[in-house]
């Protein structure tokens, strides 16, 4: 009984390991999403007259350190 009492517990320690990385996963493709939206944002608000080439470094410069940090799915999906 000891022993399908531990690997119940394996499982379940499996599964919310599994899911919390999902959730990690989909956390970062929206971070990076926003992070896109702001820098399209930016350089749209640059070409019209009504932004700076700073801002757009800037959001450039997030986006890109998001890209390091947890990789570029999200602009495949």
């Amino acid at each position: 009984m000891a022993g399908f009492l531990d690997r119940a517990k394996e499982q379940a320690q499996r599964g919310l390991t599994q899911g919390k990385q999902k959730l990690d996963d989909v956390q970062a493709q929206r971070a990076g999403s926003d992070l896109l939206k702001k820098l399209g944002a930016a350089y749209y608000a640059e070409r019209s007259g009504g932004g700076s080439p700073e801002a757009t470094q800037s959001a450039l410069r997030a986006l890109e350190a998001h890209i390091a940090t947890n990789g570029d799915a999200f602009l495949r999906g």
